[in-house]
């Protein structure tokens, strides 16, 4: 057996120092850089900052948003499961709409996805949220849908829905809107990447 770090101190540390010596972080804006450093961390890929998309200031309006105790809406449990709740600055709510009674008759109602329905039973949460989706495409599909009808303005989306059917073209309908955001451009994803996303804006000092 070949010799190992053990100290995950030691771990932690080293992993960042990897990734600040292969991203070049240095191209993007303060508030976004932490974000990208924890999505990378999260998945182990240093190239996926060449795919971030994000509107201006939207790192600082998401923690401004978080720190005035705005929800945190999730496609998925899995997603929401990653997120760092004791570090939530106002004992945020962070709900799943698929935990929603009514969205299994939404679904079948609307003929799309159990996640799609899942944010039409959170539609009057939406106004001053930070969205948070990093499974379904329909999810994100739904929710530009349903604030073009007028459910009202996130405080942020962080659109990370992964696979081959929609996730890249769901993200790039995302980057066309007013709206503030993060996103990820193709087919990568995942909840891992969408949980580190959020749980970015939870930490004061960056790679903390």
């Amino acid at each position: 057996m070949s010799e190992y770090l053990r100290d995950p101190d030691a771990i932690y540390r080293h992993s960042f120092e990897i990734i600040e010596a292969e991203a070049g972080l240095g191209r993007l804006p303060g508030d976004i850089a932490p974000v990208a450093r924890r999505m990378i961390h999260a998945c182990g890929m240093t190239d996926l900052v060449d795919d971030l998309a994000f509107s201006d200031h939207a790192g600082a309006l998401g923690r401004a948003a978080l720190a005035g105790g705005a929800a945190v809406l999730c496609d998925v449990r899995m997603v929401a499961a990653g997120v760092m709740t004791g570090r939530l600055p106002a004992a945020n709510d962070v709900l799943v709409g698929l935990d929603r009674p009514e969205t299994e008759q939404l679904a079948k109602q609307n003929a799309t996805t159990r996640s799609a329905a899942g944010i039409d039973a959170l539609r009057d949460r939406i106004a001053g949220a930070v969205i948070l989706i990093g499974n379904a495409p329909t999810a994100l599909f739904r929710l530009l849908e349903l604030v073009a009808d007028g459910a009202g303005h996130p405080a942020l989306v962080l659109g990370f829905p992964v696979g081959f059917v929609g996730a890249a073209e769901s993200k790039a309908a995302l980057a066309q809107t007013d709206l503030p955001f993060i996103t990820l451009h193709g087919r990568r994803g995942g909840s891992a990447i969408a949980a580190a996303a959020l749980n970015a804006l939870l930490f004061k000092e960056a790679g903390k």
